[in-house]
This record gives C-alpha cells, sequence and structure tokens, in this order.
C-alpha cells in the first residue's frame, strides 16, 4: 500500500499535480495545420506530409514542361525555345513574345523590293502598291488586244515581227527607257485590232507609236524629223504627225461620230435629253472598239446613266452607223471617212 501511494507522490509534482505528457502547447511540440480536433501530429507524420508536398511539386513541374507549346510557323523553321519562370512553368508573357517572334519571321519573308529606290523621288516608292493596284483594275478593261490579223488583209504574223525586230534596234540606237518599247509594242497591237493598215503605212505605225512612247515615258524624248530619218525618209514629217493623232484621238472621234449619226435621226434628238445621246454615243464607241466591260462603274458615275438606261439609244446609232456608207445623206461618213477624223467612219463593224 505505502509503494502504490509513494509511485503516485512520485509521479505529482510540488503542487500536487499530475506532469502532462504530450499536451498541447507545451515544450517543442508540433502542430498540424488543419489536423483534427487534438491537433496532434507526430515526428513521423511530419516526414511523411513533406514527402508528400515535395512529390506533388515534382509532378506540377514534369506536368508543367510537358504543355510547353513549341510554335515553329514552317516545318524549315527552327523551333521556339521555351521560356519558364523561376518556379519551372511557361510564363503568359513568355508564350505571346514567342508568338509574336513566330509572326514577325513570316512577315520578314516578303523582301520590299522598292527599298533601294526609297532615297530617289523619281521612283515615287510611297504610290507603287496603288499604281499597281490601278493597273491590275483597268488591265481586263483596257490592256487587253483581241486577236486582229484576220481583220487584216495586207499584214501578217511575219511582217509584225519583223517591225517589232526593227524597232527593239530603233528602241537601243535612241537609248530610251524600258519601258518605252512595251508601251510601244502595246499602241501598236491596240490600233491594228481596231483599224485597218495598208502594209506601206506598218513602219509608219511603228514611229508613231514609238514617238508617243518616248513622249509618256523618257525625259528627253526624239524629235519627229529623226524618226524621218531612221526610217530612211519613207514618210515625211507631217505623215508621221497624222499617224500620231490618228492613234490618239480614234475613240474621241468615234464617239463625236455617232454622235453626229444621232443628230439627223428625230427620235433621238428631239425626244430625249441631250445627255442621252452624249451617253449613247459613249456606249456605242466603246461597244464598236470592243471595250469590255462596254460600260463601268465610272461611267456610270459621270454620266448618270445606267447601262439599261441607254442600250436602246446606243443600238440605235449602232444601226445608224451600219447604213451610213451607203445612206444617200452621207455628210457625216464622209467627214469621218478624212485621216484628219482618223477615219472612224471606215472601221469594221461589230457584225463583221
Amino acid at each position: 500500500m505505502a509503494s502504490k501511494v509513494s509511485d503516485l507522490l512520485n509521479q505529482r509534482g510540488i503542487a500536487g499535480e499530475v506532469k502532462p505528457k504530450n499536451v498541447a502547447g507545451h515544450g517543442k511540440q508540433n502542430r498540424k495545420a488543419l489536423g483534427d480536433i487534438g491537433n496532434l501530429v507526430s515526428d513521423r507524420e511530419i516526414a511523411t506530409g513533406k514527402d508528400i508536398a515535395r512529390k506533388a511539386k515534382q509532378e506540377q513541374q514534369k506536368q508543367s514542361k510537358a504543355e510547353v507549346i513549341i510554335i515553329s510557323p514552317d516545318e524549315n523553321e527552327k523551333p521556339c525555345k521555351p521560356h519558364f519562370s523561376r518556379r519551372g512553368s511557361k510564363t503568359f508573357t513568355a508564350t505571346l513574345r514567342a508568338r509574336s517572334n513566330a509572326a514577325n519571321r513570316l512577315k520578314d519573308a516578303v523582301i520590299d523590293i522598292d527599298a533601294a529606290d526609297s532615297n530617289n523621288e523619281l521612283a515615287a516608292v510611297e504610290y507603287v502598291d496603288d499604281i499597281f493596284k490601278f493597273y491590275k483594275a483597268v488591265e481586263e478593261e483596257e490592256g487587253r488586244i483581241r486577236d486582229y490579223m484576220g481583220s487584216q488583209p495586207e499584214i501578217n504574223v511575219k511582217m509584225r515581227s519583223i517591225l517589232i525586230d526593227w524597232l527593239i534596234n530603233v528602241h537601243r540606237k535612241f537609248e530610251l527607257m524600258p519601258e518605252t518599247l512595251y508601251l510601244a509594242i502595246n499602241l501598236i497591237d491596240r490600233f491594228l485590232s481596231l483599224t485597218m493598215v495598208p502594209r506601206r503605212e506598218l513602219q509608219l505605225l511603228g514611229i508613231s507609236s514609238m514617238l508617243i512612247a518616248s513622249k509618256y515615258e523618257d525625259i528627253w524624248s526624239p524629235k519627229v524629223n529623226i524618226f524621218v530619218c531612221i526610217s530612211d525618209n519613207a514618210y515625211c514629217r507631217e505623215q508621221v504627225l497624222a499617224m500620231e493623232k490618228s492613234i490618239l484621238r480614234q475613240m474621241e472621234k468615234l464617239v463625236f461620230y455617232f454622235a453626229e449619226l444621232g443628230l439627223m435621226h428625230y427620235p433621238v434628238v428631239v425626244l430625249n435629253r441631250p445627255s442621252i445621246l452624249a451617253a449613247s454615243a459613249v456606249y456605242a464607241a466603246r461597244q464598236a472598239l470592243k471595250k469590255t466591260p462596254t460600260w463601268t462603274a465610272t461611267l456610270i458615275h459621270h454620266t448618270g446613266y445606267l447601262e439599261d438606261e441607254i442600250m436602246e439609244h446606243a443600238k440605235m446609232l449602232m444601226k445608224l452607223r451600219d447604213s451610213a456608207p451607203e445612206s444617200a445623206l452621207r455628210a457625216v461618213f464622209k467627214k469621218y471617212s478624212d485621216s484628219e477624223n482618223g477615219e472612224v467612219a471606215l472601221l469594221p463593224s461589230l457584225a463583221d
């Protein structure tokens, strides 16, 4: 009995209280962050929790590396290097930067061929894009040339080739701009597609076209007398100038021809407005010259008429033109059969 009492006393302190063992808040005991109600955790449990956290972090790093997107705009280009933050994960800013770099590489692949002329005011680099857009827009309307050899009784393909070969030598001798040669040949073909030219005037057409082209493209244009000399005086100065006018004024003269034919027709003049006659004459001239499209948005804007509003009037003018050679009233036909008016009255009709 005494031994049991002594044992009990040994377990009590001076105040007679039992010394607590592993009581929370005393000594260097550890707590769980959000454990059970007792909030006690052993050293073994703490070690196990650290291991779990470490493994979770490692798994997270592996996953973030696996999800890195390699941006490569082209299979021949080197893949972009992934960028990671200090914690090992790829940042949003780095992703955007990588995508931007890839886009810039694609943009840089287009070479600015006009950069070398950036300081050349004559090159007009700032207008190059707009110029080429315009040329493409009008290429179908004005630039295409129909097959005309069938309508030229005195000219064939071989004669044309001989003329072009000679003009290339003339162009080189005069040291003209490259564009001058191409424009001159284009003028020749366009004129031949609209007008019958005798064999004896084919070279005259060539030098007159070169004269016009040189005025348009070159700073210094050869004088008319130089072209006369280069043709071995086969033509005089007045003939060259007359052909030049014929090339340049054909569309204008043809419009006047249709309009004056309309003046003789009572329903066209009296029963309609003058603007109807003017617009119909332009439409008929473009139809005769095989311009496509016959009526454009530009013409609609400036005349104020849609194609349907003037088509019947234009057909009437074209009938008058077809009957003009056999008509007893021939004043208009004779007037526009003259070389001064480009001989537009002699152009083949649409039915030919």
